[in-house]
């Protein structure tokens, strides 16, 4: 979707969403149109009439998280629906909740359980929250026994991960980008925040890539590692209950 077709877009889903607004009694007497003029969402949300309408034109206007935030209050609008209002619009929502990861439910807690093939489910920070006995197998040194859960600290801070991952440097350099890029939506972490600081201190490695700003898009293919089963194609799967979370499944291929 090109910028003006999100503009367009943008204009559409806000102008559909104010002409479903229920009127209130002293206005629903006196109108033929549906739903709240622009001018009663503008005074609702404390902006400007002008701002609104050229927003609903999909005007080339510059619209911050706080404004975008005072216009889906005044639209009502759900969850899902405030969500693509931020995504239309290009910007990160200042209210969007992180994933309670320290208390998910045991259905998502079962989901590696229920794979044949090596699998394990990521939180934000890259933690591994649930795996299979198979994951447990291949991955010594990380799911075998008590073992730093976190996999950034694995790769850069254990030694068993340079024995296990083939081409680990250059496996090394596109995880730090992958990692970054899920940083870039949550700059204001806490615990993201720590875990870079302490590999940065820790890790000259990853010290040296982190420096290098490079964004990339995590994404499936093939993985190789110094194991029986050298060679695995990985998918990265989105828990859609819990967006923050990955399922990560490993199937072996002919090598």
């Amino acid at each position: 979707m090109t910028a003006i077709d999100s503009r367009r877009a943008l204009g559409a889903f806000l102008r559909a969403h104010r002409e479903r607004q229920p009127l209130t009694p002293s206005a629903s007497g006196r109108r033929r149109t549906p739903g709240l003029r622009r001018e009663e969402v503008a005074e609702a949300c404390g902006l400007s009439l002008t701002w609104i309408t050229w927003l609903e034109q999909g005007r080339d206007v510059s619209a911050s998280p706080v404004a975008l935030a005072r216009l889906a209050e005044a639209l009502h609008l759900v969850p899902a629906e405030r969500a693509y209002l931020f995504e239309l619009a290009g910007k990160r929502d200042p209210a969007a909740p992180a994933a309670n990861v320290d208390d998910l439910p045991p259905e998502v807690l079962a989901l590696p359980s229920r794979m044949t093939i090596p699998a394990y489910l990521l939180d934000r920070t890259w933690m591994a929250r649930a795996w299979n006995p198979a994951a447990g197998h291949l991955f010594a040194g990380w799911l075998d026994g008590e073992h730093e859960r976190n996999l950034m600290r694995f790769i850069f801070l254990s030694p068993a991960a340079k024995r296990l991952i083939a081409d680990w440097e250059q496996r090394a350099r596109r995880v730090v980008a992958e990692f970054r890029a899920d940083f870039s939506l949550r700059l204001r972490d806490p615990f993201m925040q720590e875990l870079i600081d302490d590999l940065t201190a820790q890790s000259p490695i990853f010290k040296r890539l982190w420096l290098e700003q490079a964004v990339l898009g995590r994404e499936g293919g093939e993985r190789r590692f110094n194991h029986p089963q050298r060679c695995f194609y990985q998918s990265a799967l989105i828990v859609a209950s819990h967006p923050d979370l990955k399922l990560v499944c490993l199937t072996p291929v002919e090598d």
